[in-house]
């Protein structure tokens, strides 16, 4: 099965929206329409820059999809801080990232709130792009398909065949995040092989093969072609790399 690349680009806690403003546009000028055609876009700026990115996605008509790096499994209520689904979609959101390691390791975000998360998304058309991946020590002792496994299972439990044909899965090793760390494209492509097989456990393996699954973790304009180049990686989450445009633009490239 053909499944279409994603390169989706995640600003984490950076740019203000006047800096978003001029990123997203060099990004712009930089691809050209074989780009586009060849794979999704998508960039995913801070809360504060979103309503400024969608402005000049819009009124520029540029082919990038507008996704956001989390949201709240309520609707809305007494969270202070907190953003729902609801208001990204007000945004014209169409991904939000969900389970991100950093939410992980830093938030206490664990499989069932994942889970909640991933139910949210869905009630407001977007689509999660939902982040697993194994610790150092994990790897280390050899569990890495165990805890991946599991948590691909447990977040994403309770999805109808609607939802799970929709679902981008991203597959970023907490060792290799900002860390300048990969693991090769042959270990990456094997652990993503292993997440499909969950995924086609989970949810039968026709929309299992139709499932875009992405890597992350330290990917670069250097190292992409590598990545792309292994059967079972269909784009990547990129982290640092997306801050620069014209390293993003060669990465869409790859």
């Amino acid at each position: 099965m053909t499944r279409k690349p994603i390169v989706a680009g995640n600003w984490k806690m950076n740019k203000t929206h006047t800096e978003a403003l001029s990123l997203v546009q060099t990004l712009s000028y930089e691809l050209g329409e074989k780009d586009y055609e060849r794979a999704d876009v998508v960039v995913c700026p801070p809360f504060t820059a979103l309503r400024t990115v969608q402005l000049v996605l819009e009124e520029d008509h540029i082919p990038i999809d507008l996704g956001a790096q989390n949201l709240h499994w309520e609707d809305e209520g007494a969270f202070t801080g907190e953003i729902s689904g609801a208001f990204l979609a007000s945004l014209h959101c169409r991904y939000v990232i969900v389970g991100h390691s950093e939410r992980r390791t830093y938030f206490g975000e664990t499989d069932e709130t994942v889970n909640k998360r991933v139910q949210a998304a869905y009630r407001h058309d977007l689509i999660p792009i939902v982040c697993v991946g194994e610790t150092a020590d994990e790897r280390d002792t050899g569990r890495t398909e165990e805890v991946v496994g599991q948590q691909v299972r447990d977040g994403l439990r309770g999805l109808t065949k609607d939802q799970f044909a929709r679902l981008v899965v991203a597959y970023e090793p907490v060792w290799a995040i900002g860390s300048g760390r990969t693991p090769t494209p042959e270990e990456a492509n094997e652990t993503i092989g292993a997440i499909r097989r969950v995924l086609a456990e989970v949810g039968g393996d026709g929309a299992a093969q139709g499932i875009r699954i992405q890597y992350g973790g330290s990917v670069s304009a250097g190292n992409i072609a590598t990545f792309m180049a292994q059967p079972e990686i269909d784009g990547a989450l990129v982290g640092g790399a997306s801050l620069d445009p014209r390293s993003f633009a060669m990465i869409v490239r790859f």
